[in-house]
C-alpha cells in the first residue's frame, strides 16, 4: 500500500468516516453500488501524481462545509463509472 493510500485511510479513520459506507449510482436504470473503500483503492492504483491529487481533494472536502466527504466520494464514484462506461462504449 502506498504512503498516500495510508494517509487517506488514516485521515478518514480519524475523521470517523467508515470505509464500508456505500453509495448507489443509477446508470440507465441499473444500480451500481460502490463503497468508499473501493473508490479509494481504485484511485490508489493510479499514478503517484494522481494519488496526490486525490489526497489533496479529500483533505479539502473534509474542510469544506459545502462539499463534504460524502459528496467527494459521490463525485469520485461518478468519475470511476464514467471512465468505465466510456471504455466500454461501442463506436459505430
Amino acid at each position: 500500500m502506498s504512503e498516500t493510500a495510508k494517509k487517506c485511510r488514516y485521515i478518514l479513520q480519524n475523521s470517523g468516516i467508515n470505509l464500508d459506507s456505500e453509495i448507489d449510482f443509477d446508470v440507465n436504470g441499473s444500480v451500481h453500488t460502490l463503497s468508499f473503500e473501493y473508490i479509494l483503492d481504485t484511485f490508489m492504483m493510479a499514478s503517484s501524481e494522481s494519488q496526490s491529487v486525490f489526497l489533496a481533494a479529500l483533505e479539502k472536502s473534509l474542510k469544506s462545509k459545502e462539499m463534504g466527504v460524502e459528496r467527494f466520494f459521490e463525485n469520485m464514484g461518478e468519475l470511476l463509472l464514467m471512465t468505465h462506461l466510456s471504455k466500454n462504449i461501442e463506436m459505430p
